[in-house]
This record gives structure tokens, sequence and C-alpha cells, in this order.
């Protein structure tokens, strides 16, 4: 059910399609983030004009509101937001951990209070599967410690947990229609990357995320980093970079060998009046846009370039106008998601390095590798 197949290479970049109940994931792919079951400001039917693929749901924020159970007794995640595709979500890991003063981690699991109305609640391994079998995705995460990156004690410490919970978390899980993908962690630490990595491999999941990364470190860590922990994983199984999702990153990654990208950047700046380009990002509520007709980007296909000018934009952003937002996020997702097609489409042509070259020095970034 959930087979990779890699269709196409060109250096470390790949091309394949993963299967799953809901679809073929063509990719390299990004998957648009959906924290409360919602990609914010858009409809799923806008999603899939824009071509999106993928969609990922937070496990943390929909055990507390509404609860998974409800999600489940309404048919799953897939029918409770209308979205047929795909969805991935992720084990809660992260935003339990995010939430320091108010969390404690043991052996068995960690104790923290709701950032909503701070009653007290415990993740283990097992519950953390419950909560995504109860949701229903097709792509589900192994509970994880995401620990500082440049703390190597800690690391350590975080790392043998995130082992032991990854098995705990493969004994828990029921359902033969969620593919569950373990994290390797180890923080910018190339020994303990490795090792994560060749203990996961050897508890045999059909795919793999790399997590713990832009979080703190370098660009140049992360880089780093993929290239040391990418060529541990099977070829023959998708590689997941959990949280990344600016457009120098996805060609950094693609061009390392990673499958999977999602980031809530796209939808998250467009909310703050920031427009993704291909040569950098525009604050949209800038004066000199006041009188300019032309496009957000020129050259963009998206529905707000083809429709309105810059002014227009501006204008909905210093009017605070709902629709700043829903614009600039079509915007910003239909960048990355047509960047994403691309890639895919250099990758088959054996001419991915030129074209990752070419869209770094318009970026600013230089060559694939380069910058911190």
């Amino acid at each position: 059910m959930f087979e990779f197949d890699l269709q196409h290479t060109d250096g470390a970049a790949r091309v394949g399609v993963f299967r799953t109940p809901h679809g073929d994931l063509q990719t390299p792919v990004f998957a648009p983030v959906g924290t409360a079951a919602t990609v914010k400001a858009l409809t799923p039917a806008q999603l899939h004009e824009l071509g999106a693929t993928l969609v990922l749901s937070n496990t943390y924020h929909l055990y507390l509101r509404p609860g998974d159970a409800l999600v489940r007794d309404l048919g799953g995640l897939h029918q409770f937001m209308q979205w047929d595709g795909p969805m991935l979500t992720d084990s809660g890991g992260f935003q339990v951990f995010s939430l320091a003063d108010t969390r404690k981690i043991d052996a068995d699991g960690v104790t923290f209070k709701s950032h909503i109305d701070g009653s007290r609640h415990r993740f283990t391994p097992e519950k953390s599967i419950a909560i995504q079998e109860n949701l229903g995705a097709d792509i589900i995460m192994a509970f994880d410690e995401c620990p500082p990156p440049l703390d190597r004690a800690y690391n350590e410490i975080a790392l043998a947990r995130t082992h032991a919970w990854a098995a705990r978390c493969q004994a828990a899980k029921t359902r033969a229609d969620q593919a569950l993908f373990g994290i390797v962690q180890g923080g910018v630490f190339p020994d303990l990357r490795a090792a994560s990595a060749r203990y996961l491999v050897g508890l045999g999941f059909p795919g793999y995320a790399i997590g713990g990364l832009a979080v703190g470190e370098t660009k140049a860590q992360m880089h780093a980093t993929l290239e040391q922990v990418l060529p541990e994983l099977p070829a023959d199984k998708p590689r997941y970079l959990m949280g990344v999702g600016s457009p120098e990153d996805l060609v950094n990654g693609v061009a390392r060998g990673v499958d999977i990208f999602d980031c809530v950047l796209p939808t998250r700046l467009a909310r703050n009046h920031a427009a993704m380009t291909r040569t950098g990002r525009l604050n949209m509520k800038n004066a000199p846009f006041a009188r300019d007709a032309g496009p957000v980007e020129a050259g963009c296909a998206c529905y707000c370039c083809r429709n309105f000018t810059r002014a227009y934009v501006r204008h909905l952003v210093v009017a605070d106008e709902i629709l700043a937002a829903v614009l600039l996020s079509l915007h910003n997702i239909h960048l990355l998601l047509t960047l994403m097609r691309e890639m895919r489409a250099a990758i088959e042509a054996k001419t991915f390095a030129r074209y990752a070259e070419e869209f770094l020095r318009a970026y600013g970034t230089g060559k694939p590798g380069e910058g911190d």
C-alpha cells in the first residue's frame, strides 16, 4: 500500500512516487500546513487549484481542540476538513517540547499544560499514536524529542528517549492504512545523527523524517547534517525534512536528496504582509507599492498576480482586510508548488544542477550549499 517508486535521479536529487490510500504523491513534494485542520486563509478547493497534493495537520492542536475522538466520530480528518488527498500528521512532539516552561519530560513521556487553558495533559508514544489513528492521516509520525540542536549533552539524553519511543510507537500502531515514519534526531552532531539513522533504519519504517533542523542552527550546519544523514537512509524509502519551507531551503534540500517538505512559512508570511518571490521577500506594506500597477511578482501565474496590482494588495494590507492574507497565501504557496514542479522536471531532464545554481544565484544565496 505504501510503496515508494524511485523513478529518476540527478546527482543526489530524486523524483519518485509515494503511494498512499488517498492518492499517489509525486516527489519531491511540498505540503502546506493546516495546523488546526485548515490551511489558514485558504479552502481545500483553492489548494487543489494550486496543485497541492499533500497537507499536514497538527496532532497536539487537534487533540486539544476540537479533540481527536470528535474528529474520529465525524469520519476522520479527511472528512472533517474536506480534503480528499493524502494527509500527514506530526506526532505533537515539537509542539509539546516547545512548551519549555510548562512541561516535564521523563522516560515514559511528557506532561504539559495546554496553551489554551492551562489544563494538564500527558503524551506518551502510545498516546500520540492513538491520537493520530483517531485523526486518520495517511502518514503519521513517531513521538520524538526535539532538543536544542547545539547542546551535545542534552542531545545524547534525548536521542536515547527518541529511539526507545520510536520502538514503542511501532508496537502501539494498529492501523495498516497509515504509514508510520521514524524521526532522525541528534542535533548538529554527525556521530549522533548517524547513530540515529542506523537505529531507525534497523526498525524498518516505511519512511524517515529528519527532525531538529531549522530550529537555531546555521544554514551551513543544516546542509552538512543533511549531507551526512541522507546517505544513511534507504534509497527506496521517502525522506522528509520537517518544518522547512523557504524557497532556497527547498532547492538546497532537494539537491541533497530530500523528498518531502512542510512548513507554515508561506501562510505565516502572508498574514504578516510578506510575499515570497524568486528573488527574495517583499513587504507589501511598504510605501513604494502604493501606486505600483505591476503584479506582486512579474511572470507569476497565480490568481493574485494574474488579477491584482501591488497597489491593490498594499491597500488591502494597510486597510487590514482579510483578502490580503488570502491573496498573499495563494501567491506564496503557488510559488513553492511551482518550484517543486520545476525541480521534478529538471531532475527528469538531468539539468537539476544548472537549475539549482541559477535559482540560488537569482535568489541571492550563491551555489547550492553556500551561505550560512
